[in-house]
């Protein structure tokens, strides 16, 4: 019988940089810049655990993270971090740092864009979730939003599918839905209550995203192996760090509509 050759995932930051690195990394809320090595600034990004967000980026399996990121991690040459008093002063640094440098690898924040809405609805057997710039009648709705809309509805889309397909991993997702293309208006089947999956996904926007998240991993739970964990979690944590500031989204002006 013959033996079973395994490759580990490509970890490029870790040989770059080696793990000691990411140890040292602190755990408080802050702000990360990526360079290349003239020094110019790749991407910057805000996180609410610094040492948690950037290991994230250890992992570099081709077959699974997007080829945007790709392209990007093999770029880095430097990773620099500033650590923020708490997250609403992070919010407000990130932006400032997007909207001065505006990072190749950045989408949302860089550039103005056109204000988009996230809907849902419920249909015989299936949820709908799309990204629209008009809200359709029939169909709940949030928003107004910007470049976030779309990033927020493929998050949504993968973690909803997997908690509606409890014996599937993340690496069984639609073809595409991985490394994000998928349509703006995506179909999830379900067996459950439909009733108590549209609660669910509406209490993620009308109220404080706590009973959501928490009926997610409820339904997700540790599938996979390590690395489709690690992805799930940090899927997770994108949304966690939307609910927590989508008050602060709420009473601005640029949810006036909403």
């Amino acid at each position: 019988m013959g033996q079973l050759l395994l490759i580990p995932d490509p970890r490029p930051l870790d040989e770059r940089f080696g793990r000691a690195f990411f140890r040292n990394i602190p755990k408080q809320t802050g702000v990360y810049l990526m360079r290349d090595a003239a020094d110019i600034v790749l991407y910057v990004g805000k996180a609410k655990s610094l040492r948690q967000r950037l290991g994230n980026y250890r992992i570099a399996n081709p077959d699974k993270m997007p080829r945007r990121r790709l392209r990007m991690l093999r770029r880095v040459a430097r990773i620099e971090f500033q650590v923020c008093t708490d997250e609403a002063s992070a919010l407000k640094h990130e932006a400032a740092l997007l909207r001065t440098l505006k990072p190749r690898f950045n989408r949302a924040g860089v550039w103005p864009s056109k204000a988009k809405f996230i809907i849902w609805k419920k249909m015989e057997g299936l949820i709908q979730l799309a990204v629209t710039e008009r809200p359709e009648p029939t169909w709940h709705s949030f928003g107004p939003l910007g470049a976030m809309a779309e990033h927020l509805h493929k998050t949504l889309s993968r973690m909803l599918w997997l908690a509606l397909n409890p014996t599937r991993s993340y690496g069984e997702l639609p073809s595409g839905w991985a490394k994000g293309a998928m349509p703006p208006k995506v179909e999830i089947e379900y067996q459950q209550s439909g009733e108590e999956v549209l609660t669910a996904l509406t209490n993620f926007f009308r109220d404080s995203g706590d009973e959501f998240l928490q009926w997610l991993m409820t339904h997700i739970g540790k599938r996979g192996n390590h690395f489709n964990y690690a992805v799930i979690e940090s899927e997770l944590e994108i949304l966690k760090e939307f609910a927590a500031k989508r008050e602060r989204l709420r009473s601005s002006q640029f949810l006036k509509h909403f």
